[in-house]
């Protein structure tokens, strides 16, 4: 249990957060101080949480773990169903403080949705890929939580105008659900992010992306 409350409140750090920082603070900030918002507040509880559950916060990542070996499909779906619930605790709670919560779904770009739908698969494969390879038995490093961060950092200033940049499942269902326009695009943000997390996970299992 005290697994899935860390997952709860790491993803909800996570979303009230840089969401938080999306729709209260982006016109003095800009793109980059979002991006940082998202990547630091991975760090925080990567470090806060890390020694509990591992600190997920996000569905795809379970299910790379899941499919690299680390955890059992029950528990897979528990740390899904905490994700969910932190994100969309987040989201309601931004918006009981005022703020229009649908203005930080995550939203196609002009370059459509194929690009969009290439990059949250692409970078949350690499995101994964970084995580099971900074975390792997016999090779974790105390600084694991800052390359997993700062790799969430570059993925938002590489893809926040093609697709949001979300590669989080639970962090698109906490905003999406409440844009309408955004909600009808929501399978791309549910579907996309977790084949990019299968793929690492079954790479890191092979092998191929993990070291000897």
């Amino acid at each position: 249990m005290n697994k899935l409350v860390a997952e709860v409140i790491g993803t909800f750090a996570l979303v009230f957060l840089g969401c938080g920082t999306i729709l209260f603070m982006v016109q003095d900030v800009g793109l980059m101080g979002v991006s940082f918002a998202f990547g630091l507040a991975v760090v925080a509880m990567a470090y806060g949480l890390g020694p509990i559950s591992g600190a997920h916060l996000n569905p795809a990542v379970s299910l790379g773990a899941l499919m690299a070996g680390r955890m059992e499909a029950g528990e897979f779906i528990g740390y899904v169903i905490a994700q969910v619930i932190g994100g969309l605790a987040a989201a309601v709670l931004l918006g009981v403080m005022g703020a229009s919560v649908g203005e930080a779904s995550t939203t196609i770009g002009a370059n459509g949705a194929t690009a969009a739908v290439i990059f949250e698969l692409v970078a949350t494969f690499l995101f994964v890929t970084v995580i099971l390879g900074a975390t792997q038995d016999g090779h974790a490093t105390p600084v694991a939580g800052l390359a997993i961060g700062l790799t969430l950092v570059v993925i938002h200033l590489a893809g926040i105008k093609v697709s949001g940049a979300s590669v989080n499942p639970a962090r698109s269902i906490a905003t999406n659900v409440f844009d309408a326009d955004a909600a009808s695009q929501l399978w791309l943000y549910v579907a996309a992010p977790l084949v990019g997390g299968a793929l690492a996970g079954i790479l890191h299992k092979s092998g191929l992306t993990r070291a000897s």
